[in-house]
């Protein structure tokens, strides 16, 4: 087996994953609501919802930091980053310790808004008790980039520390780039993904406003249904998924279990508009491209799609467009987690990657949850619903698309 890919650059191993959603904590919780379609919307209970126009989400209720942090150190850590924290910390000790020099370790950390829960707190406190009560660790704790900080600091590892903003993109890119980093030999080994905190009182408010999210208040666990005909808007979630990804060749010789390879990468941009996807999701068909190109694969080889599929109107309609586009008639089966989880924003990318590498392995593809028929305005694709489908043991391709039009698709190659 050669250790280098088709442009001569070291082969990317995925050797560890950790994640912590509203379906559960750690892949087996994750899989098996995946595989029976259980949504975890529910209404809000972390705040008062009363005046809202949208009044429920896919929270997680049963997390406790102080198991990774301790008490002191999580009252001084944003909600977002002790999910970050706590993924990484399991994505890590599910690869075991690499072996390697910290300072070729990296960690690339993606969040679409950042540390949302300390700003609205901390506004709350000037607001109401003054200047002089505002925390002194609220720069810190609100940072969009806390969470590579306080992962790097941690493990000691001093490569480089990164923070991707492309919102909805962000973990996928975040995947990406520690692949880029790799493939590039600036590093050999990367902790990639991505985490999300952003249900407080404010952001449901804004999402309501400018119609993206859901408003099934009288059914919430119904509400997230992607390329449905009856779908209305997203649903909100949050939580955290890294994975650790190696060089193929050290991986091997310290005897890691690899779950398999980030074998494509395909970045680009709508340069279209701030919130809607570019018509006929032009831009998401040339990123898929972008993406079988980088891992020189042609679209039939191709085993399922895991879609963005976000349940808001337009990106369905688009990505569907674009799925077309890349695959054409008898295109490969689509699925998408956001019928389970909800939409998580900056750490969506990262969850979907590691659910799209385990179907792929499993060779069973989950079906999307709460589908019915496909809208009239959804392109002739062929959408897992109903029941797990089935397949043959093939590469996966994971898409993710953000605001302000950044797109992001990996390949990821299943091993044994």
């Amino acid at each position: 087996m050669s250790e280098l890919d088709h442009r001569g650059r070291p082969r990317v191993a995925v050797t560890g994953v950790g994640m912590h959603t509203p379906a559960g904590a750690g892949l087996d919780a994750n899989w098996a609501a995946m595989l029976e379609g259980r949504s975890a919307g529910r209404t809000i209970t972390s705040f008062d919802v009363s005046p809202l126009a949208v009044r429920f989400a896919c929270q997680i209720h049963d997390f406790d930091p102080t198991a990774y942090l301790g008490p002191k150190e999580s009252r001084r850590v944003d909600r977002g980053s002790q999910f970050g924290f706590a993924a990484a910390a399991d994505a890590l000790a599910d690869a075991g310790d690499p072996g390697a020099d910290p300072a070729r370790c990296a960690v690339v950390a993606g969040t679409g808004i950042g540390g949302l829960v300390t700003l609205e707190q901390q506004i709350e406190v000037y607001q109401n008790k003054g200047p002089d009560r505002v925390s002194p660790f609220f720069v810190p704790m609100m940072m969009p980039n806390s969470t590579a900080g306080l992962i790097g600091i941690h493990l000691g590892w001093s490569g480089p520390m990164l923070c991707i903003a492309t919102a909805c993109a962000a973990s996928a890119n975040a995947i990406g780039e520690g692949t880029r980093l790799i493939r590039d030999e600036t590093v050999d080994v990367v902790i990639a993904g991505g985490t999300e905190a952003s249900i407080v009182a404010t952001s449901i408010a804004a999402f309501a406003r400018m119609g993206a999210l859901s408003k099934r208040n009288d059914d919430p666990a119904r509400a997230s249904r992607p390329f449905d005909a009856d779908r209305d808007g997203f649903v909100m979630g949050e939580g955290a998924a890294f994975l650790v990804l190696e060089r193929l060749d050290r991986a091997t010789a310290r005897g890691a279990r690899i779950y398999g390879e980030l074998a494509g990468y395909g970045v680009n941009s709508d340069a279209f508009h701030i919130t809607a996807p570019s018509e006929g999701g032009a831009g998401a068909a040339a990123c898929m491209q972008l993406a079988l190109a980088d891992a020189d694969l042609t679209a039939d080889t191709v085993g399922h799609v895991n879609a963005h599929g976000t349940s808001t109107q337009l990106n369905d309609a688009a990505e569907s467009a674009a799925i077309r586009k890349v695959f054409g008639d008898g295109g490969p089966p689509v699925t998408a987690t956001k019928g389970v989880t909800g939409h998580l924003i900056g750490a969506a990318g990262a969850i979907e990657a590691i659910v799209a590498l385990h179907a792929a392995r499993e060779g069973l593809v989950p079906p999307v949850a709460n589908f019915g028929r496909p809208g009239d305005d959804v392109a002739a694709i062929d959408i897992v619903h109903g029941a797990p489908r089935r397949i043959e043991r093939a590469p996966v391709l994971s898409n993710s698309f953000g605001f302000g039009g950044h797109n992001a698709t990996l390949v990821l190659v299943p091993h044994d």
